[in-house]
């Protein structure tokens, strides 16, 4: 959607700036996703009440809940960088977890909150989620049209090297692959999972990975360190809070199968390379 440019300072100078819109709707995205980190892993117990539709397993409430907050990550990184080489990182993944989470959410409407005899905060919280993944994805469009009218130009990637980029291949492959499963055919994608799942809750788990995956398989394409960081804080904050809601609920997981041996294998591989990816980015000039 924009050409490149090379040479000294390409990246910094004024060809290489996110629109307003673009930022504005990050930083927006990140208070929301923020919001719905603090009921899920917060309040594991309280979705009954305090979410949009109830979910039973703590386990599965921390795993959403931290991949909200890992979210915010993403998109305040994003919103924060003046430079739409780093910005654009966070659009793609955003957009299609937003609409993946729509659809689920339509599919699914009969398990939400919004039955009159509910108290009215419970119906207020449904409606809100409902508004934000109907306007969402059309605003991101919006932006990204925006940024594409800027004729904006970013700089010509450095190259990553050959074990990122297999990682990070590897990485989308597994989880767009299983993403798409979850989403199309929950009930028997759930084996594929270490601990069970209802078919509403596969498919919003199905909807992070491939959301997850997206941003793998993006960055890989952007190749450059230099734009990742976004993506890097994220896989950080990924690991270490899966690892906290393994420490909290983890023995709802059945140990004995691969799933679970796959399901740390994953968790510790977006952690590291998101570790690799902050680590490089500090390389970055400066916004």
């Amino acid at each position: 959607m924009s050409a490149r440019v090379s040479g000294p300072g390409a990246g910094a100078d004024a060809g290489d700036l996110a629109v307003p819109a673009v930022r504005r709707l990050l930083a927006v995205a990140a208070v929301l996703v923020f919001l719905a980190g603090l009921q899920l892993f917060v309040f594991p117990h309280d979705t009954a009440t305090h979410f949009a539709w109830t979910i039973a397993s703590p386990m599965t409430a921390v795993f959403l809940g931290a991949s909200y907050w890992s979210a915010v990550g993403l998109e305040l990184s994003g919103a924060l960088a003046r430079r739409w080489s780093v910005a654009r990182v966070a659009v793609p993944a955003v957009f299609v977890f937003t609409t993946l989470t729509l659809v689920v959410t339509v599919v699914h409407l009969d398990r939400f909150h919004l039955a009159a005899d509910l108290p009215g905060t419970t119906r207020a919280v449904t409606w809100g989620w409902i508004a934000v993944y109907a306007v969402v994805p059309v605003l991101m469009v919006l932006a990204w049209v925006a940024q594409a009218r800027s004729g904006t130009a970013v700089p010509a990637p450095a190259g990553l090297p050959t074990p990122v980029r297999l990682t990070l291949v590897a990485l989308a492959v597994v989880l767009v692959g299983l993403g798409v499963a979850l989403l199309v055919a929950p009930g028997w994608a759930d084996a594929a999972w270490p601990w069970p799942l209802t078919p509403l809750t596969a498919r919003a788990v199905g909807a992070w990975c491939v959301g997850l995956g997206v941003a793998a398989g993006h960055a890989r394409l952007v190749d450059d360190a230099r734009s990742l960081g976004p993506i890097g804080v994220t896989g950080v904050l990924f690991g270490v809070l899966q690892a906290l809601a393994l420490a909290r609920y983890g023995s709802e997981l059945d140990w004995s199968s691969p799933a679970a041996v796959g399901y740390v294998v994953v968790v510790a591989a977006i952690g590291a390379v998101g570790a690799w990816l902050l680590v490089a980015a500090r390389g970055a000039p400066p916004d």
